[in-house]
C-alpha cells in the first residue's frame, strides 16, 4: 500500500501538492501550524493513495516523500 509522507516541519503550505494530487486527498491544515507559522499539508485518506508520487515531484522544498 502507498503512503504520502509529509516533513511538516519544511512544508510552507504552499499548496501546489494539494493541486495535482489526483485522489484529492491532501490538504492544508486549517487549525494547525509548523515552527515557521505556515499551515503544513495533511493527508486527509492514507489508505485512498495510489502512490503517483505527483505530490513529492511538485513540491518545491523536497517535503513529501511517497512509499510504495
Amino acid at each position: 500500500m502507498a503512503r504520502a509522507i509529509i516533513d511538516e516541519k519544511i512544508c510552507k503550505g504552499c499548496g501546489l501538492c494539494v493541486s495535482v494530487c489526483p485522489k484529492k486527498i491532501l490538504r492544508l491544515a486549517a487549525c494547525r501550524m509548523n515552527d515557521k507559522g505556515y499551515n503544513p499539508a495533511e493527508v486527509t485518506d492514507q489508505a485512498a493513495c495510489i502512490g503517483c508520487a505527483m505530490c513529492g515531484i511538485i513540491c518545491p522544498d523536497s517535503a513529501i516523500t511517497v512509499e510504495k
